[in-house]
């Protein structure tokens, strides 16, 4: 398939994930632009999904929407209480994701700064969680019972494995959604058929697109929640494209992360208005493209590391 590719290295306005800098690769083809970024300690074998994510959206296009809007929340990287307040509160949403059980840091710090979103929420909007499978099943469980207070939508990724999720779910009143245990699995489906989980939390690109996607949401049987990976506008229009296909959409999505990169490649990218994205499918800016353009070794890198996942498939 002949399409053109196009690397980017983008600065990160906070620390998130343990990176400063956003890199991955744009490519073309002829349905349109499609995103292919999967984090650097991914092998080759884990990124096929996400090159056949990219493919899909430049070579197929994306199934008719049922909306055209998607409720987003902010997400809050794991920051000072007064900046998670002021992330918050000018976001415009009414639901907001806080990173907590970071490492380096203490539970301290986590109710600090969920504490300080609370308040700029208000008692009326919605308060989630991640923890990235940071916690401990006793951890999780004493850490959920303080953090509760505050009066939690839901828990995303608790602790690592299924069978820690299903623990942790069996001893806390609040829902456990799961992420990585879906995303990252060898079976998808475990979480269901473990009691694990209450959520299903979704992500275009490490499950291979959105019709694959779609068809992961209709087998496992739970609500989802659709999340980025934290790519620019041109891969947040796959996880628009899979919320507003979606039949049923119950909660606000994790797709208004473009504010946590320094820029975009697109000029009206998907940042959020009174809480909700526009379903849309948006294309690169030249001008951006060419401020965002990575260096030549940076290009080589992943130039080799799109042969290499091919070899993979």
């Amino acid at each position: 398939m002949s399409a053109e590719l196009f690397v980017y290295s983008i600065e990160m306005r906070t620390k998130f994930r343990g990176i400063t800098v956003r890199e991955g690769a744009l490519i073309k083809g002829p349905a349109g632009w499609g995103e292919f970024a999967p984090f650097a300690e991914y092998d080759p074998t884990e990124c096929v999904p996400w090159l056949r994510a990219a493919h899909e959206a430049a070579f197929e296009g994306w199934p008719e929407p049922v909306r055209d809007r998607i409720p987003v929340n902010v997400t809050i990287p794991a920051v000072g209480p007064q900046e998670a307040y002021d992330l918050a509160a000018a976001s415009g949403c009414g639901t907001a994701k806080v990173k907590v059980a970071e490492r380096g840091q203490s539970l301290a710090d986590d109710l600090e700064r969920v504490e300080a979103v609370r308040d700029a929420l208000g008692k009326a909007g919605k308060l989630r969680i991640d923890a990235n499978g940071g916690w401990g099943t006793d951890e999780a469980v004493a850490a959920i019972a303080l953090l509760d207070r505050f009066d939690l939508e839901y828990v995303e990724q608790p602790c690592e494995t299924v069978s820690q999720l299903a623990a942790v779910r069996r001893r806390v009143e609040v829902p456990i959604a799961a992420d990585e245990s879906i995303r990252r699995a060898t079976d998808p489906f475990l979480v269901a058929s473990q009691n694990a989980a209450d959520i299903a939390v979704i992500k275009v690109a490490p499950l291979g697109g959105v019709r694959a996607a779609l068809e992961i949401v209709e087998r496992i049987g739970l609500p989802a929640v659709v999340s980025s990976a934290l790519e620019t506008s041109v891969g947040i229009a796959a996880g628009v494209a899979l919320a507003a296909a979606l039949p049923e959409l119950p909660y606000a999505c994790g797709l208004a992360t473009v504010a946590l990169l320094e820029q975009d490649v697109v000029a009206e990218g998907f940042l959020p208005v009174d809480g909700y994205l526009t379903v849309r499918r948006p294309e690169p800016d030249p001008a951006l493209m060419a401020a965002a353009t990575a260096g030549a070794h940076t290009r080589d890198q992943w130039q080799a590391r799109i042969r290499d996942v091919e070899k993979a498939q």
